[in-house]
């Protein structure tokens, strides 16, 4: 919403009616810009947040939202963490690497919470630049710096009775960390600029690609913070650790862009199958969904076949210590990559 009639009031109205944002003119073009690239992540999160939580879930099946798909052993433990963690009002930390579906675990939790009447507000703290964080989680008041001319509120108190969803926690600057520490500790947010604490109420969900070892590391992570957001823990395994989940992933991809691009769903060659299978899938299911959709676009009337899915050559992956294995007295640079290579 933009508009020439700044003001709390107006703001919090307004995102009570489903903005998601609220700028005051005159505005900042570098501010306007991350706030509409801001706005287009968050669509898909407001869409979702349906009447109930059965609804919700039926809400998300029409909109064409991907459910969380996986019967493997680790799958079902992150299933049962959800259906245990979701109920309640503890504060979860989502941990995987990219394309694993750390955000579809934190809507998953947020339809199964009390709260999944009230919009699920996401923050892409990697898509955000660092000199506007603070401003964006916990808003500003006008003249707060030059080009603060209106009141603002941040995305802590746009959450205030659902959920919030900080992806990327890694990329929350240190020097930040301790002040979102005290909102959720205290349950308020101090806008920039301001004199007096707001009162929030949120369920926070974070997720994060960092290894468990970064995150203790406290030159990374505070490690009160950590304490505060890993009330429940719930990690996320790769897709190659997972290879009788691509089947079923396979078949939803298809039906799903055949249906967006308005094909009949192309059958598999059983080739093509076990190349998909066989793949290591570093970008995980966000590449093997990209993949898939590639191969629909591009499909013509006959099955396809691995050369339609552009798999990329598979990657050994060696230990570094096998590098030197037995030889770890040789350091001639020549045979130690020659080996390397081998």
């Amino acid at each position: 919403m933009i508009t020439a009639h700044a003001g709390v009031n107006v703001a919090v109205e307004a995102m009570k009616r489903g903005a998601t944002d609220f700028v005051s003119k005159p505005w900042s073009n570098e501010r306007l810009l991350s706030t509409m690239r801001t706005a287009a992540a968050l669509s898909g999160s407001r869409r979702t947040a349906a009447p109930s939580r059965g609804s919700a879930a039926v809400n998300a099946q029409a909109s064409g939202e991907t459910p969380l798909i996986g019967s493997a052993p680790s799958m079902a433990r992150v299933h049962s963490l959800i259906a245990r963690a979701g109920p309640t009002d503890a504060n979860v930390l989502v941990l995987g690497d990219n394309g694993t579906g750390k955000e579809l675990v934190a809507r998953d939790l947020h339809r199964h919470s009390l709260r999944a009447d009230k919009p699920m507000i996401t923050v892409d703290l990697g898509a955000i630049s660092t000199e506007l964080i603070d401003s964006e989680l916990f808003g500003h008041v006008k003249g707060a710096f030059t080009d603060a001319r209106a009141d603002r509120i941040g995305r802590i108190q746009a959450a205030d009775g659902g959920t919030l969803f900080l992806d990327e926690i890694g990329n929350l600057p240190l020097a930040l960390q301790p002040k979102l520490l005290t909102a959720l500790e205290q349950r308020v947010v101090t806008p920039v600029g301001a004199n007096r604490a707001v009162a929030v109420n949120i369920r926070v969900i974070a997720a994060t690609n960092m290894t468990p070892e970064m995150l203790r590391d406290p030159r990374h992570f505070r490690q009160d913070l950590l304490f505060r957001l890993n009330t429940v823990e719930i990690d996320l395994p790769t897709l190659r650790e997972r290879r009788g989940d691509i089947p079923a992933l396979i078949d939803h991809y298809l039906a799903l862009y055949a249906t967006r691009y308005k094909r009949e769903v192309p059958a598999l060659t059983a080739g093509a199958l076990d190349a998909l299978v066989a793949h290591d899938w570093p970008g995980n299911v966000r590449a093997l969904r990209h993949a898939i959709e590639r191969a629909v676009i591009l499909s013509g009337d006959q099955p396809l076949t691995p050369e339609d899915f552009a798999l990329a050559p598979a990657t050994r992956h060696i230990a570094s210590e096998a590098v030197v294995s037995g030889r770890a007295e040789d350091l001639n640079l020549d045979r130690v990559e020659r080996r390397l290579v081998e």
